[in-house]
């Protein structure tokens, strides 16, 4: 699975070859193989964006939800 953006792909890479610099809130990351830290980390940076928005809900697409139960 490639990375979706350059900041997640170069948090495997510390993960995968320097763990104990890694943050607290990413230390999840080591329960992952070496296999799969090294896929997203060998993901090409080139057009990827460099953090991943979360998606907002608008308030058009909340009403739409509540018009069609």
């Amino acid at each position: 699975m490639p990375a979706v953006s350059e900041a997640q792909r170069r948090m495997m890479a510390i993960a995968a070859h320097e763990p104990e610099k890694l943050y607290q809130r990413n230390k999840a990351a080591l329960s992952m193989t070496k296999a799969q830290l090294s896929d997203f980390a060998s993901t090409k940076e080139k057009g990827l964006p460099r953090k991943k928005r979360k998606k907002r809900k608008t308030v058009g697409g909340q009403a739409r939800q509540m018009l069609n139960r």
